[in-house]
């Protein structure tokens, strides 16, 4: 039996290990955290618990491709319960409240109701919605390799997709502001602007709105460590063994093929690696000499990292009645890393049971931005502590003029900058994932002058994200069993 070592715990790491073991290998995963999971990941204050990773889970719904291998990993079973919520987003402007809706006629109404003017855009908006329900990530298997059960995409998805892709260069070849700019509506402007952000890639809005038309984007009950321990779990029981508190400080390659790893001093022999943490971390810091295939440097070259500031609070106050989802202008800006931010966004776990103590609710709120520098020069100069807590309670006020419900009922706050995430997930300035330009961008799962070593994770494919992360999880051990003449096991 061959020896694979892993390096990281993430989604990727833990998809890895168990389609490794389930095709006969004996793996170990070497994780530098104390538990499982990556950028996935929730944490405990106070009795109150921070959802920090995953908001919706691409693959929820049974009707799609990627769901069978959340299955087969073990994030999902028949005793997890999926919510969708509805509406999945607001945004609230001057009075008025937009709505971002499942049922795309129910959206139509609701956007016709709001804006009569749009009549036109939304119009094209929802026709285009409908096309776009029928894309969809594919799972497939690698050329060449022998699987126990083939797969592949049935005849019928392909044709399905056609519609929507004759319609993609719309959408890929503009930002979101620029979409955005075709509504009169500030309302939907905004609304539209903030479902993932105003700078990306339209095709975005898009996928989002198409996918939570078809049932998708439900959000596990757990979130996203309970997901990371289920999957722990699964390949623990199957035989795998994580080494927790285990930095890996080196892949050791010998003539040319990795033969195991370095960490904490001791030299671990196996018989292949894979490295899911950060590629672009990884092809800087894991070898005696960085990477430098073509495909490295142009990592390197063009990749631009997604960074979050993120603040969480706990409130003695049952929210309940508050949006799951939403977004507004406060009437002064919230400054985080030297940026003002005109819109705050909250993500609302009163409806989640064990999220805080009974009538209590956990709340959070994700600002995107490259803070990096700005929270290091904070870290060097000694005030990095201090503008963490003026940027919490400058949130905690901001709620409180919104939500007078919320004033003087702050239990716990935390803030986990660029900084933190770097910590914990050894990722290029903390970052976990990549801003997506006008085409996907992909890149291979092995190096060009290395045997037997593969790389898994989201930094594989733009934008990233728990999908990239399960499928290249799973393509880098078939990649491994057709180098080695093994039967993949994990169709079965």
């Amino acid at each position: 039996m061959k020896k694979v070592s892993i390096v990281g715990a993430g989604i990727s790491g833990l998809t890895a290990g168990i389609y490794a073991l389930q095709s006969g290998f004996q793996v170990t995963i070497f994780e530098s955290h104390t538990i499982p999971g990556g950028a996935s990941t929730s944490w405990r204050r106070k009795g109150y618990l921070f959802e920090g990773g995953l908001h919706w889970l691409t693959g929820s719904s049974p009707e799609m491709p990627l769901h069978r291998l959340w299955r087969e990993t073990g994030a999902l079973d028949d005793g997890v319960q999926v919510h969708n919520r509805d509406p999945f987003f607001t945004f609230d402007y001057n009075g008025q409240t937009a709505c971002l809706y499942r049922d795309v006629e129910k959206l139509r109404a609701h956007f016709m109701a709001l804006s009569p003017e749009d009549k036109k855009e939304i119009d094209h908006l929802c026709t285009d919605v409908k096309k776009f329900t029928k894309m969809t990530m594919p799972v497939m298997d690698i050329r060449g390799v022998k699987v126990k059960k083939k797969a592949s995409m049935p005849v019928s998805m392909l044709f399905g997709m056609l519609p929507a892709l004759s319609r993609m260069p719309f959408y890929a070849n503009q930002t979101v502001r620029e979409y955005a700019g075709r509504f009169k509506s500030p309302l939907l402007r905004l609304l539209l602007e903030s479902i993932i952000g105003p700078t990306y890639n339209a095709a975005g809005v898009m996928f989002t709105i198409a996918t939570l038309a078809s049932g998708e984007r439900g959000y596990p009950e757990g979130g996203s460590l309970g997901m990371a321990l289920r999957m722990a779990k699964r390949f623990e029981a199957l035989g795998g063994t994580i080494r927790y508190g285990t930095p890996v400080d080196k892949v050791i390659v010998q003539n040319d093929v990795a033969c195991g790893v370095a960490a904490n001093g001791e030299n671990i022999l196996a018989d292949a690696v894979i490295v899911t943490q950060d590629t672009l971390a990884a092809i800087n810091t894991l070898f005696d000499e960085p990477i430098r295939d073509p495909w490295a440097e142009k990592m390197r070259r063009t990749t631009k990292p997604m960074l979050d500031t993120f603040i969480s609070v706990g409130v003695q106050a049952d929210l309940s009645a508050l949006p799951e989802r939403v977004q507004f202008i406060p009437k002064e800006p919230l400054v985080c890393g030297g940026v003002a931010e005109p819109v705050v966004g909250i993500c609302n776990y009163a409806g989640y049971r064990g999220y805080a103590p009974e009538g209590c609710t956990a709340v959070t709120c994700t600002i995107i931005g490259d803070s990096y520098d700005y929270w290091k020069a904070c870290r060097e100069n000694g005030t990095y502590q201090a503008e963490k807590e003026k940027l919490a309670e400058a949130f905690i006020a901001i709620l409180a003029e919104r939500y007078p419900q919320t004033a003087g009922k702050i239990a716990v706050w935390d803030v986990a900058t660029p900084l933190t995430y770097e910590r914990y997930l050894h990722s290029y300035k903390g970052s976990w994932m990549t801003v997506m330009g006008r085409q996907n961008t992909y890149y291979p799962a092995k190096t060009e002058h290395i045997g037997q070593f593969y790389f898994a994770g989201q930094r594989l494919r733009s934008p990233g994200g728990l999908p990239v992360a399960v499928d290249s999880g799973r393509r880098a051990v078939q990649f491994l069993c057709r180098d080695t003449g093994t039967v993949f096991q994990g169709n079965s």
